[in-house]
């Protein structure tokens, strides 16, 4: 079975293809629904954060590459997902199409940033602790844990000087990297519930289409249905990103050729840990 999964938000912008036909008319597309151009992403979109022109050179490179990968693999059995990469998904099994994929990224994105107009948040990465003691540290400092990538590799979400605290503590725990990120909002947290009712505005301006390729979702390892996606949208902001669980989900019904599609190797690398554990 093959499985295309798809990133959430990069880090970086880095290998834009230059002079190709395809990413530059998503380009024009990204731009014209949202006012940013990932081509020049030094000059282009300056009123929006740094945060939601990643997430709109994420999901345009995810779009791409999913072009790409289909050529050269045919189409997946299977799609998945990893927290932002939740838009380009839809638009790759039929959901929505491109442009809606990126206005919807866009728009979503405006509306998390306000929250880090009000209040300074931070994402906190912790590897080589494990869920049970990392759970504690969070709660000890009034933080979440946002991502469950594999067993010892997660993400903290919540108030800057919380988590830079509670990556401190998972330091002293044992944990053998630390970091501390900037971010819009305190993503895959309770925090979103704040703007819940604002999202599902969004959401609700989108006509969805029944996926033609299963999508696996990164809540609870479920096919997503046209009618579960309005919620999925709005509720995988607000809770977990179980990315350890979703790929040994989908390695036990069958899947043995992964593709990432977007930018970076992040999932990639994250599987790799996890077989290692299998």
């Amino acid at each position: 079975m093959n499985c295309f999964m798809f990133p959430g938000q990069p880090m970086t912008v880095a290998d834009i293809p230059a002079g190709d036909p395809v990413f530059d008319e998503l380009a024009r597309r990204c731009q014209d629904v949202t006012g940013y151009d990932p081509r020049e992403h030094e000059t282009s979109g300056l009123n929006l954060t740094e945060s939601i022109r990643l997430q709109l050179f994420g999901t345009g490179m995810s779009l791409y590459r999913y072009g790409l990968l289909t050529g050269q693999h045919g189409p997946p059995d299977i799609i998945t997902e990893h927290s932002m990469g939740i838009y380009p998904a839809l638009a790759a099994c039929g959901s929505v199409d491109s442009g809606s994929a990126l206005e919807l990224t866009g728009r979503i994105g405006v509306c998390l940033a306000a929250m880090g107009a009000r209040h300074r948040y931070a994402l906190g990465s912790v590897v080589g602790l494990t869920g049970d003691p990392l759970t504690s540290i969070a709660a000890h400092n009034g933080v979440s844990i946002a991502n469950y990538n594999t067993s010892r590799h997660h993400l903290l979400s919540g108030d800057a000087e919380q988590i830079r605290s509670a990556t401190v503590e998972a330091e002293a725990a044992g944990a053998f990297s630390v970091g501390v990120y900037s971010c819009d909002a305190p993503l895959h947290s309770p925090l979103i519930d704040e703007i819940a009712d604002e999202l599902r505005t969004i959401v609700a301006e989108y006509d969805f289409h029944e996926p033609h390729i299963p999508l696996l979702n990164h809540l609870d390892q479920k096919l997503l249905k046209r009618a579960d996606i309005p919620r999925f949208l709005v509720e995988e902001l607000c809770r977990p990103v179980f990315w350890e669980k979703t790929y040994r989900a989908l390695r036990l019904a069958g899947a043995s050729s992964f593709h990432e599609v977007g930018a970076g190797r992040a999932l990639t690398k994250s599987n790799r840990w996890i077989d290692n554990e299998l």
